[in-house]
């Protein structure tokens, strides 16, 4: 997502445009990666020393619930990236060394909505994690 869809998003939901927020923004629409809380606090404490922790937190639940961000669970803390733009449906293989991101076009849904055939499903996640070439 790019930073004039989210930001249109924002103000749809009556969020003003703040410096701090707009940083936040920018450093998720420059890198790929998954990213925690902490490395957005480190990154914003550079030009916002007093910035707390549960401020950035505050901020990512927020573009969350609006579709800005994505979230997951890595080794049992919460990670963000932009929202995918992508106009197909897909899933992801993260790195967990390096947090890079590799798009999978297949879903097992497909395979695995069959064994449901009396349940409605209404939204499923599938990640693969391990390592990518390049760290392993």
């Amino acid at each position: 997502m790019n930073l004039n869809k989210a930001w249109g998003i924002l103000k749809q939901q009556g969020f003003k445009e703040t410096t701090k927020r707009n940083q936040i923004l920018e450093i998720f629409s420059k890198d790929e990666r998954y990213l925690t809380a902490r490395d957005i606090l480190d990154v914003m404490q550079k030009d916002y020393p007093s910035m707390s922790y549960d401020t950035v937190y505050r901020n990512l639940a927020t573009f969350v619930s609006l579709d800005i961000l994505e979230a997951t669970e890595l080794s049992g803390e919460k990670h963000f990236r932009m929202h995918c733009e992508s106009d197909h449906h897909h899933h992801h293989f993260i790195c967990m060394d390096c947090g890079k991101i590799k798009e999978i076009p297949l879903c097992p849904m497909d395979l695995l909505g069959a064994a449901l055939p009396a349940y409605e499903i209404d939204n499923h996640k599938f990640e693969i994690y391990g390592k990518c070439p390049e760290c392993k």
